[in-house]
């Protein structure tokens, strides 16, 4: 095998330039030690060879890993949009991001599990679904970082939206366009938050004298979720759904467009999260808003300040939603 069919390693730049290996980590380095004639030889050499330092074996090696464990799940897009913020949160401070996928083959166990063989110094986990006893296991070996999930064991750190007040104010916008019959799709019994944005709506349409009119129907995360409540839904039309999320929103918005109802003519949609295919022209999803900016700022802070040592005055951070209103609500006829 020559370094063109691999990686290129230090002892092949070391060879291609002549000099010892030690000599070239010194270059690479930036460290004092070589001439100004060897360095430049060995930068050439490293360029010509597209040679690319191993940052993570460097600090891993300095017993300073500086790397932060992800783990996200590959079906749900907001999680790409979350993952974006935290790369930008964790360059910021010096860190880099170590990522593993839940897939429908791979659970969420085996994804921790692959990150506890990197050495990350913390784990950022995005709506986590294991029971709370296992995550304070888990904080027990390092600093744990919970996203979009109250937990109630004070070794796990909470960083999560306010999810009751988000369908809050989803009410309150349906409710302020004249609508009562207002159902609710949940994100079923396995998401964290689906409990939460289910009170939020209940509380919701009690305060504006709807109880009369709660309806939930049983959903879930995903595109098909929501298509499969739409069809029960059909049975007896709301005027105004408020949905767990934007992917369950957009297979419900399918479903009802595909029934020849009007949206927001026939019936308004509200989901959550603004995805980014929300604001999509065909989509145009009103939707509450997750602060996304915020809440990977704050993830990566509190996961660098439990790595520092650092004390910590709240374990828990709750950040307000906010209500992107656009196209699939509307007055009621």
């Amino acid at each position: 095998m020559t370094v063109g069919d691999r990686r290129p390693t230090l002892a092949d730049v070391a060879a291609e330039a002549g000099v010892s290996v030690a000599l070239v980590s010194i270059v690479m380095r930036d460290a004092p030690g070589a001439s100004a004639a060897t360095r430049e030889r060995v930068l050439e050499v490293a360029r010509r060879l597209d040679y690319q330092p191993d940052n993570r074996a460097r600090l891993l090696r300095s017993g300073q890993s500086r790397l932060l464990g992800v783990v996200f799940g590959v079906q749900h897009p907001f999680h790409d949009d979350l993952l974006t913020g935290l790369y930008d949160a964790a360059e910021r401070v010096g860190y880099e991001l170590a990522l593993s996928a839940i897939t429908p083959r791979r659970d969420e166990r085996a994804a921790i599990a692959g990150l506890l063989q990197d050495r990350c110094a913390a784990l950022v986990l995005l709506g986590p679904q294991i029971p709370s006893a296992e995550l304070a296991t888990l904080a027990g070996r390092m600093p744990v970082v919970a996203m979009m999930r109250s937990v109630r064991q004070r070794q796990v750190d909470v960083v999560r939206t306010d999810d009751a007040r988000g369908l809050h104010l989803a009410v309150d916008h349906l409710v302020a366009l004249g609508h009562s019959r207002i159902a609710h799709v949940d994100g079923g019994r396995h998401q964290p938050s689906s409990a939460d944005r289910q009170k939020g709506y209940r509380d919701a349409m009690r305060r504006h004298g709807l109880e009369a009119c709660i309806r939930v129907v049983s959903g879930g995360p995903g595109e098909e979720d929501g298509a499969r409540a739409a069809r029960e839904l059909l049975a007896d039309p709301p005027t105004a759904v408020t949905v767990f999320n934007d992917l369950s929103a957009a297979g419900l918005l399918d479903v009802l467009r595909r029934e020849h109802l009007s949206v927001p003519g026939d019936v308004s949609v509200v989901g959550y999260d603004d995805s980014t295919f929300s604001s999509m022209a065909h989509i145009d999803l009103t939707t509450v808003a997750q602060d996304i900016e915020t809440m990977t700022t704050l993830a990566v802070a509190r996961a660098v300040e439990r790595i520092d040592g650092a004390t910590v005055a709240h374990r828990e951070v709750v950040i307000p939603p906010r209500l992107i209103i656009r196209g699939t609500t509307g007055q009621l006829g």
